[in-house]
């Protein structure tokens, strides 16, 4: 028996950040990554709690890829402050954070039966952040990335705004634009994926297919950026309800090791991925049946206005897609163009980085089982 359901109430469309001047709460701790405090961003958010006379602090500690020392700086903030209600703004770092600080501070005996209100603002339209039970933490003595997965750090409330990602620039936009198509794509042909998760995805992938150069190419497209806003949390959800695959397994490796922004690692790392899951390339040829989740991505490409020949060229016309879209936006298609370490450096990695791959909780529903030579090739061919 299976089950579905959305726990994170969100709000959306115009003025939906009106939603914090009705929030009950004696006492708020903003998590806001420091970029949101600098620029005045958030000030969008503290002025409507003084408009509503609600007090609160601001934590600004957090770093991309939040740290086990971060979340324990935050936690004794948290304490300290003795706030009912935390609202965290910005990127998949901050909103991660403030998730994994709720989680540690509601084990503690003071916290026991008492409910510390999650609200989630995303300033980026990339993670999905604001709606999954995943938080990504980052151990630095070890160099590795791990996921916590409980339902208990969904966050309560979602504000979707699109005043917040107006100022997003073009790079972060194609970073974290790509990372939703990998949400989508991944959870779509999850070994998990149900009718519901696949209906989320779909919808998705098709607002990407119209909607994400738009955004890329014009900050001020907010029509653009607002549906953007709207496919990363449709992702969010689907990949909440299905998880997702290598993609994600091998994407975190890359950014634990070499520090590769995750869109960017999911990005490159994409048609590959296809590739090996589909086992079609240029060497292919036609057989009388393909497995399902093959025959998801045929869809996938004709939501995209790719429908061709056969499923061999369809399969290839959604890899050649995936590239279009990495080349407008200028990004890199694989590790030597990003002078972020040897070639010395990076196959040495490999071996490690497979192994961790494998190990990933993403990779379990990937929906074919990869060996630790398959991925060791795959990063090989990134290189």
């Amino acid at each position: 028996m299976k089950s579905f359901d959305i726990k994170t109430k969100i709000y959306f469309g115009e003025s939906s950040l009106d939603r914090l001047e009705q929030l009950d709460s004696s006492k708020i701790l903003i998590v806001a990554d420091p970029f949101v405090v600098k620029s005045g961003l958030g000030n969008q958010i503290t002025s409507r709690l003084d408009r509503a006379s609600i007090d609160y602090e601001v934590f600004s500690d957090v770093i991309p890829d939040p740290t086990i020392e971060k979340i324990t700086l935050g936690v004794s903030f948290l304490v300290k402050s003795k706030a009912d209600t935390i609202i965290a703004v910005g990127g998949g770092s901050a909103i991660d954070q403030a998730k994994a600080m709720r989680e540690v501070v509601s084990q503690m005996d003071e916290y026991k039966g008492v409910h510390l209100r999650l609200v989630a603002i995303p300033t980026t339209s990339g993670t999905g952040s604001e709606v999954t039970a995943f938080s990504v933490i980052s151990d630095t003595e070890s160099g590795q990335k791990f996921p916590l997965v409980a339902d208990s750090i969904l966050p309560d409330e979602a504000i979707l705004d699109v005043e917040l990602v107006k100022t997003v620039p073009p790079a972060i936009t194609a970073d974290t634009g790509m990372d939703v198509l990998t949400h989508a794509i991944e959870a779509y042909v999850s070994k998990n994926n149900d009718e519901f998760s696949a209906a989320l995805a779909e919808k998705s992938v098709e607002i990407i297919g119209s909607f994400l150069l738009r955004s890329y190419l014009d900050n001020n497209d907010t029509h653009a950026r607002s549906k953007m806003m709207c496919a990363s949390c449709l992702a969010g959800i689907a990949f909440n309800h299905a998880n997702l695959g290598l993609n994600h397994g091998m994407a975190h490796q890359l950014g634990a090791k070499f520090h590769i922004p995750h869109g960017r690692a999911n990005a490159m790392l994409l048609p590959l991925i296809i590739q090996y899951n589909s086992d079609i390339n240029k060497h292919s040829r036609s057989k009388k049946e393909y497995p399902n989740h093959v025959r998801k991505y045929v869809t996938l490409a004709r939501l995209l206005g790719l429908q061709n020949f056969n499923t061999i060229t369809t399969i290839r016309a959604l890899v050649s897609w995936v590239e279009f879209m990495v080349k407008e936006m200028d990004m890199p298609l694989n590790v030597s163009s990003m002078n972020v370490c040897s070639q010395e450096e990076y196959f040495a990695a490999i071996p490690e980085m497979a192994e961790a791959a494998l190990a990933d909780s993403c990779t379990a529903t990937n929906p074919r089982t990869p060996t630790k030579e398959d991925v060791m090739k795959i990063y090989i061919d990134l290189w």
